[in-house]
């Protein structure tokens, strides 16, 4: 098995496994000042939309509701419209800025399923490509991204400025 050093992960992963520590609503609670560091995009009035730190493809985006709630049911209808609506939105963007080939959109709901903040909910939205499961995924379970998220942030912020006016 081959290793690869990062560094960067560990500050996510310790906090992570507090107790009482959910990153998504420390980053609701963050300042918007601070939104492109912290790679939220857009904030609504039920829910906001952040790059996923940790992406399977250039995209990856994610849509949290600020309530923190684990399974999908406890959502009121006013937070799952929005949540579909910020769904198109970032596929919009996706599509204009990247032109993939396909996409998945899902959640993983509990450990069990693989949810890795399994105690606050979220949609994530994944813009996919033909052939880009390639040896270095299935092989050798490394992923390879040819962007940086700060680049692929500002690539599609554009796209969520339109839609706050």
């Amino acid at each position: 098995m081959d290793y690869l050093w990062s560094p960067w992960r560990f500050r996510y992963v310790s906090q992570a496994e507090k107790p009482g520590y959910c990153v998504f609503c420390d980053l609701a609670a963050a300042d918007p000042a601070r939104d492109r560091e912290s790679l939220v995009l857009f904030r609504g009035c039920h829910n906001y939309v952040i790059l996923n730190l940790y992406p399977y493809t250039t995209g990856h985006t994610l849509i949290v509701p600020y309530l923190h709630v684990a399974q999908f049911t406890q959502l009121g209808t006013d937070t799952l419209a929005e949540m579909m609506g910020l769904a198109q939105k970032v596929n919009w963007a996706l599509e204009a800025v990247y032109h993939p080939d396909g996409y998945n959109m899902g959640m993983n709901m509990g450990k069990a399923a693989g949810a890795g903040v399994a105690d606050h909910v979220h949609l994530h939205f994944l813009p996919r490509w033909e052939g880009s499961a390639n040896f270095m995924t299935v092989v050798g379970e490394t992923r390879v991204l040819p962007e940086e998220l700060m680049t692929t942030y500002d690539k599609v912020l554009p796209f969520f400025r339109e839609a706050a006016r």
